[in-house]
């Protein structure tokens, strides 16, 4: 939990101020956390909306005490607009992907340098930016539905509208905002029908009032009644009706997006067709997408057609809701992979996955993010390449420190991820199940087939552009023309020390043709030698290849 600060009362909102109203504001999500995550029913009862809020705030946080760090003499400006741009890139889930948007319309007004603000008293300005961040998070919300977080947002800038006009000071302004929040949300349960059923009250909603409260004490140096901040039920007539299980998509996809805002629009068409709880945020060419869909591959590639997708996360609802029913698991994996098709048999196989480029480092807030997703007691955590490893072990560390037991194995390739997958036993003991995938992977050789970008010097002489490099085990074994000659050659190699199965993995421009050939070339060479092929999906290599 974070050092909270004591706040003293102020009359104009600055850097220093906004910096206290970040802590205040993580250490009372921090508090509402299981709370919230306990009422959450809507958009899906997954049980994580205090989780995610919880999450984005320490992401936005993390960004404004670096920027303070690095600018000693930070401006009120600077500060908020760290503010967002830290909760944009981090936000997790539908909640904190709108409270990364309210954060923006926030500095959106409060972040124009003091010349270009309009002649404004300070609460007037606040009542602005509050004003803002609600307008700007219904227009990224497809499809706003009253009851909700919208609507608590809508209800504080309103009460924050009132307090301006009638010459308030920030504090003033602040305050109205949080009680009219409090207010609002006492009413999402006759808003909306499935929170009725539950008698409980809106989850992100109860956030935003939290957030509304740390803002209001970082000004007045008054703590907020703590009911005002948690997740509780409120009592509201019960149906005869059963709360029947809603159905919806299968899958959460949520990714950064580097993209134009001509191509953000048409995105968000292509995705609104795709699924629901579509929310789209940010701008000035930096996006976070969230969404709910059965075909996650499709709500990849409308990203890829609209700009350069990265940090892309994929969760299966049936996990989510197992973790709402309170399901906690003995025993998890967490594997990193380079593809699509790669996470979906990973997946099959009951792992969670964390999807990355061929030769992309995701950060570890996001491994450890997949740590919490997998909602198990033990992980086993597949980093897929050599480069990982520094992050994976300490996002095993992090996990640690919140009671997980975490064992990396330092897979260094996606084919040695699907060897120990292969032998993974949730049912044994973990040391032993640990010892057994640790030994799979290490039995299995690794070769991939990549393009040359350059000329450039390597362990098998010098390549030009557009070479195809064969290389085994992280080295650059064979430079050749094509790529069913390299792929031959180092199978060859590969094979020279023996082996029982060969497992290919085809990027998403190969050919079957080239499985075919090479299933052909094995079998004639090694007749004792089984082959598996399988299809790797965007972003992966274009040949990866595993020999066991």
């Amino acid at each position: 939990m974070p050092h909270e600060p004591q706040p003293q009362p102020a009359d104009e909102l600055d850097a220093e101020a906004v910096r206290t109203w970040s802590s205040l504001a993580l250490a009372a999500l921090g508090r509402a956390r299981e709370d919230i995550d306990a009422i959450n029913v809507y958009p899906v009862a997954d049980a994580d909306t205090g989780t995610n809020l919880y999450l984005t705030a320490e992401s936005a946080d993390r960004a404004l005490a670096q920027v303070t760090q690095d600018t000693p003499r930070t401006s009120l400006a600077q500060a908020v607009r760290a503010y967002a741009h830290g909760a944009l890139i981090g936000a997790r889930g539908n909640s904190g992907t709108i409270l990364a948007q309210l954060l923006r319309g926030v500095a959106d007004v409060l972040g124009a340098e003091p010349g270009a603000r309009r002649d404004d008293s300070p609460g007037r300005l606040l009542a602005q930016a509050l004003t803002r961040a609600a307008e700007e998070a219904y227009q990224a919300v497809a499809h706003p539905v009253e009851g909700t977080m919208l609507t608590v947002a809508a209800a504080a800038a309103r009460a924050a509208e009132a307090a301006g006009s009638a010459a308030g000071t920030v504090t003033d302004v602040a305050g109205a905002a949080y009680e009219g929040a409090r207010a609002a949300l006492a009413e999402t349960p006759g808003q909306l029908a499935v929170l009725g059923r539950a008698g409980v009250v809106d989850a992100g909603g109860c956030g935003l009032v939290a957030v509304l409260g740390a803002l209001w004490q970082a000004l007045s140096g008054q703590e907020p009644a703590p009911e005002a901040v948690r997740g509780r039920a409120v009592p509201v007539a019960q149906t005869s009706e059963p709360c029947a299980q809603e159905v919806g998509p299968a899958y959460e996809v949520v990714y950064l997006l580097e993209a134009p805002d001509a191509a953000v629009e048409e995105l968000r068409t292509r995705l609104d067709g795709l699924g629901d709880s579509l929310v789209v945020v940010g701008g000035e060419g930096l996006w976070n997408v969230h969404v709910h869909v059965d075909d996650p591959g499709a709500a990849v590639e409308a990203g890829v057609v609209a700009g350069r997708p990265y940090r892309i996360r994929i969760t299966h609802f049936g996990d989510e809701r197992r973790r709402a029913r309170g399901e906690r698991a003995q025993r998890a994996v967490v594997a990193v992979v380079p593809g699509e098709g790669l996470a979906g048999l990973c997946e099959e196989a009951g792992a969670t996955t964390v999807l990355a480029r061929a030769g992309e480092v995701p950060d570890i807030d996001g491994l450890v993010d997949a740590v919490r997703r997998a909602h198990a007691r033990e992980v086993v955590l597949l980093p897929g390449s050599a480069e990982l490893r520094a992050a994976a072990a300490a996002a095993a560390e992090r996990a640690r420190a919140e009671g997980v037991r975490v064992a990396v194995i330092p897979t260094r390739s996606a084919v040695q991820s699907l060897a120990a997958l292969a032998v993974h036993d949730a049912a044994g003991s973990f040391d032993e199940d640990v010892v057994a995938m640790t030994a799979a992977a290490g039995a299995t050789r690794y070769g991939e087939l990549a393009v040359a970008e350059r000329q450039s010097f390597t362990s098998a002489g010098i390549c030009q552009a557009g070479d195809v490099l064969g290389l085994i085990d992280g080295d650059v074994a064979v430079i050749g023309a094509g790529l069913p000659e390299t792929a031959e050659a180092v199978l060859d190699r590969m094979l020279g020390s023996g082996g029982e199965l060969v497992t290919l993995v085809l990027g998403p421009e190969v050919p079957d043709a080239l499985a075919e050939r090479l299933e052909a070339y094995v079998q004639q060479g090694h007749l004792a030698v089984d082959t598996v092929t399988y299809r790797g999906g965007r972003y992966s290599a274009p040949l990866l290849i595993g020999v066991e």
